[in-house]
């Protein structure tokens, strides 16, 4: 399952994380962004105490929304050690997701 984090939790749980962390900024209003909701929860299952699979409402957390410059979703930023290390723009395959994630283990 993927975390929920926003503007209050971000940083404890993204940047501050010993793991890899992939973070994919969405909205409920947003089709795409609910077509690959399935895809983080299947590779949050699957990199379980490896990586961290997030979801970060952009509607509700506006400050870190503007803060990673986020301006379309789905966006997925990939976190190692506290810094962005890739971004994906746009719903892509699962295998694609997951790649760039592991591609940080």
């Amino acid at each position: 399952m993927a975390i929920e984090v926003n503007d209050s939790n971000f940083d404890d749980i993204v940047l501050k994380s010993d793991l890899p962390v992939m973070v994919d900024f969405w909205a409920e209003w947003c089709g795409p962004c609910r077509t690959i909701a399935p895809y983080m929860d299947e590779i949050g299952g699957e990199l379980k105490g490896k990586a961290v699979v997030a979801k970060c409402d952009v509607d509700n957390s506006p400050g870190v929304t503007s803060r990673f410059g986020i301006r379309s979703i789905p966006t997925v930023l990939y976190f190692k050690n506290g810094e962005v290390a890739d971004k994906q723009v746009g719903a892509v395959s699962k295998a694609s997701f997951a790649d760039k994630l592991k591609a940080l283990l």
